[in-house]
């Protein structure tokens, strides 16, 4: 948790932003895992309640009123049945006060907070939610049928929110920089210990274990695969293969809820070969270039195709692609190679605010989602760069038999793909490179003090020298 000031600085914003009505901001309840006693652990909070009101219970909701300047803490303080088993917590009116909010009442009350609202028709201001219990909430508290929550959510609310989160100050940098160092640790340990005979799920408990030992909890299921070309490729039993590369995608939350998202891709028996040297080092020249661009007030749409026309140049020098690469671009032939996009927002949220829509996060008004073509419609991030931003740098070649396949019997994109070369690369997986860059005043710079290596030499020599 930060400063009592950091929670009333950020809630006096946000009233300024949004102008009028009541705001509501849930938190996350309890979630369980096969009866009602036994939770998903550890409990994750809603994001947007934590940046505002920053408590960790769980059945909270945070109601700001800017017409009345009010601001209320709803819960309900926790029963002595409660206390045996988990031990004694701060009441819900000690909670309010460590963050600077000065009312506090149980959650019964929410209730008539709205119904007085609505009679009076004020605005009540909500995101959109995510979770069957809160929706249910919802519509017990506004009759909105849960079908119909994510249209009824406000725009001022989420522009707001949008607003605020997407540009970290210097308490969120440091957090950022703190989670790197646990990413750092699981990403450098992956290296060490893998090895052929190793099982791909061995590895990736190592990483789980090193996410919750150093700070709260993995930032997302960690991604650990000799099948790089499966985007979420989740550790199986089967055993790393010499000869073979392994794809690591993983990152950290720390106590606080801020993340790490890094990505490498390295040879199970340290030692890159030529075929695999002459594919990765494209995804390196995508990877750097991206980061030589990424500065205030380019658009990162420009940027992920700057990584994409570097990415078909390369296929095509290795006969895998040919023609115009504009044309290509244009007819979304790069897709067979990078059907992603070049990254995402990230901050409490491993994909930042992804919860609000990825149009309000990632897209503006000048800069808009193309959502009909294959691969640029997962493009997350495509407005325009600002200081304090903290995005992704990720791009990747992949070769996905059953894109090949598909694409081949379509005849899509024909005039610029060599399928019969493209079979002989079925087998060889993906590659994938991944680091956070910081936006600053003048360029970007890498979350994290440590590099994790990625330049193929280096890569080697740090598993030659940690095996």
């Amino acid at each position: 948790m930060f400063s009592k000031e950091t929670y009333i600085n950020r809630r006096a914003e946000l009233k300024k932003l949004v102008k009028s009505g009541v705001i509501i901001l849930f938190g996350n309840n309890e979630s369980p895992a096969n009866c009602p006693a036994n939770g998903y652990y550890p409990f994750r909070q809603d994001s947007s309640f934590l940046y505002y009101f920053g408590q960790q219970r769980d059945g909270l909701v945070g109601v700001i009123d800017i017409d009345e300047n009010t601001e209320t803490l709803i819960g309900n303080d926790i029963d002595i049945e409660d206390i045996v088993w988990f031990g004694s917590v701060d009441t819900v009116h000690d909670m309010a006060s460590q963050v600077g909010v000065n009312n506090s009442t149980p959650m019964s009350a929410l209730k008539t907070i709205c119904e007085k609202a609505l009679t009076k028709n004020r605005k009540i201001h909500f995101l959109p939610p995510y979770r069957s219990d809160i929706k249910i909430q919802i519509f017990d508290l506004l009759n909105i049928h849960p079908d119909k929550q994510k249209e009824a959510a406000s725009l001022d609310l989420i522009h707001a929110v949008v607003k605020m989160r997407s540009v970290k100050t210097e308490e969120e940098i440091a957090e950022l920089e703190q989670v790197a160092t646990i990413g750092y640790e699981m990403h450098t340990t992956a290296m060490k210990i893998s090895r052929p005979g190793v099982t791909e799920k061995y590895v990736g408990g190592q990483l789980i274990g090193i996410a919750n030992s150093f700070g709260s909890m993995v930032s997302f299921p960690p991604i650990f695969s000799q099948h790089g070309e499966i985007m979420h490729g989740i550790p199986s039993m089967a055993e790393l293969k010499d000869g073979r590369l392994v794809l690591c995608d993983c990152g950290a939350e720390n106590m606080n809820h801020y993340c790490s998202d890094n990505t490498r891709t390295f040879p199970v028996n340290g030692k890159f070969t030529q075929r695999q040297l002459d594919v990765y080092n494209a995804v390196v020249e995508a990877h750097d270039k991206a980061f030589e661009m990424s500065k205030p007030g380019v658009k990162y749409m420009d940027v992920h195709f700057a990584a994409c026309r570097i990415i078909f140049d390369r296929m095509k020098e290795l006969g895998l692609a040919k023609g115009n690469t504009d044309d290509a671009l244009a007819a979304g032939a790069h897709a067979m190679f990078l059907p992603h996009g070049l990254g995402h927002m990230m901050g409490i949220d491993v994909h930042d605010m992804e919860a609000l829509g990825q149009i309000y996060v990632g897209f503006d008004d000048e800069t808009r989602p193309n959502l009909e073509q294959f691969g640029t419609n997962c493009l997350r991030m495509g407005r325009r760069l600002q200081e304090g931003f903290v995005v992704t740098d990720e791009p990747g070649i992949y070769f996905i038999p059953d894109l090949i396949d598909e694409w081949r019997a379509k005849k899509h994109c024909a005039e610029f793909l060599n399928f019969d070369k493209l079979d002989e690369y079925k087998d060889f997986g993906g590659i994938r490179i991944e680091d956070d860059l910081l936006i600053t005043k003048d360029g970007c710079r890498f979350i994290g003090e440590d590099r994790i290596p990625y330049h193929a030499k280096d890569v080697e020599e740090y598993i030659a020298n940690n095996r």
